[in-house]
């Protein structure tokens, strides 16, 4: 669980960054869960974008997406959210405490 300082150091990390994945008209799929947790493993840090077409809205999407990777949502804003989990092999963020 990350507190509020640590929040924050994420969502300025992910300021620059681009969407790396979209969930489109079938919403939150085994393969979207596979590949997201991927994503997590080798960056720690990504952004998620929500289509228009998606069954869910943009909070039900992060937090299903966020359960089922074991991934913590950092934000939630307009259609993107930003996702961070820990990385075992790979880690390269370092948060404060």
């Amino acid at each position: 669980m990350l507190n509020s300082r640590q929040r924050a150091q994420l969502r300025g990390m992910a300021n620059d960054m681009e969407t790396i994945f979209q969930v489109g008209k079938q919403g939150v799929t085994e393969n979207t869960v596979k590949q997201v947790v991927d994503a997590l493993e080798a960056r720690e840090l990504i952004k998620l974008r929500i289509l228009e077409s998606c069954p869910t809205t943009v909070r039900e999407t992060a937090d299903d997406i966020a359960a089922k990777s074991g991934a913590d949502v950092v934000q939630v804003i307009g259609t993107r959210f930003i996702l961070y989990k820990e990385s075992k092999n790979n880690k390269t963020i370092k948060l404060v405490k």
